[in-house]
């Protein structure tokens, strides 16, 4: 089974679709399998005297317009999803609220995603777990037990699922990492673990897909000098071409374990022993 791709756009188009649109392009000619967004009911997730505080932004002075800003609706996502259909790339989101959970029912989705800040969320886990669609569950900020619960409400329910490791922190650094808790998810919760990476640069990345993860996603960018708080901690086109191209050749040459002499090597022995007498190895 190959590593599943995902390029998170999250909020880096900035609520414009033609940069939405341009990301996706990206993805898809790097190679990625999906690409995924958030989606927020701004009054939901948000209290009403943070949105009424002060913020500067392109969008205004107030936190509300920022939040709003940079939130897609219907016209968006149907177009998202036009898009998307015609290039052949899948695409999905994360809600943060059920009625963003709901919302996202409108589009013919194969996946689910449970963002790191909503494991805790158990009306939305169950919500999103009704509908059996495959879900990615990511568990930065979590503790095992909250693990626990989650898992076993995908359970209950029948959904099918897989852990995504990862570190929330914008960017995360090196030391933080930690990916040997890849294996320690895999075999305490007999699941397929991810990664989600929030790291600057690749290399940690890579050494979670030579770790046997079944998907890893990537926040991206047209540019790291954009507007946005997610943009320091995500790939630019080139390095995401970089990033999918030697991922895919990690997992080819993981292989599966069983050691042995290959085809291949046979008239490369028969040619480099032939000097040999025999016998003289027994």
């Amino acid at each position: 089974m190959s590593i599943f791709v995902v390029a998170e756009l999250g909020i880096n188009h900035n609520g414009d679709i033609d940069t939405a649109k341009k990301l996706i392009t990206v993805a898809k000619e790097a190679g990625c399998d999906a690409v995924k967004f958030q989606k927020r009911t701004v009054d939901l997730v948000y209290s009403k005297e943070l949105l009424d505080s002060p913020r500067e932004s392109p969008w205004g002075t107030t936190q509300r317009d920022q939040k709003n800003g940079l939130e897609f609706g219907f016209e968006e996502y149907s177009e998202i999803d036009r898009y998307c259909k015609r290039i052949e790339i899948e695409w999905f989101a994360s809600a943060w609220d059920l009625e963003s959970q709901k919302f996202l029912r409108q589009f013919d989705l194969q996946y689910n995603k449970v963002a790191s800040a909503m494991v805790v969320y158990e009306d939305l886990l169950k919500e999103i777990a009704s509908e059996r669609k495959h879900t990615f569950v990511s568990v930065g900020m979590c503790t095992l037990e909250q693990i626990d619960l989650a898992v076993e409400i995908f359970r209950k329910a029948d959904c099918p699922f897989e852990l995504m490791y990862c570190k929330s922190t914008y960017p995360m650094e090196d030391e933080d990492a930690n990916l040997n808790c890849i294996k320690i998810l895999r075999e305490k919760y007999k699941c397929n673990v991810g990664y989600s990476g929030h790291e600057v640069g690749l290399a940690i990345s890579y050494a979670a897909a030579a770790l046997g993860i079944t998907s890893l996603e990537r926040h991206i960018t047209l540019s790291r000098a954009m507007y946005g708080s997610d943009q320091a901690a995500s790939v630019e086109p080139s390095g995401l071409r970089n990033l999918v191209g030697a991922v895919k050749k990690i997992d080819r040459s993981m292989g599966d374990g069983k050691f042995g002499m290959i085809k291949k090597e046979i008239p490369i022995a028969g040619k480099l022993r032939a000097h040999i007498p025999p016998g003289s190895g027994e």
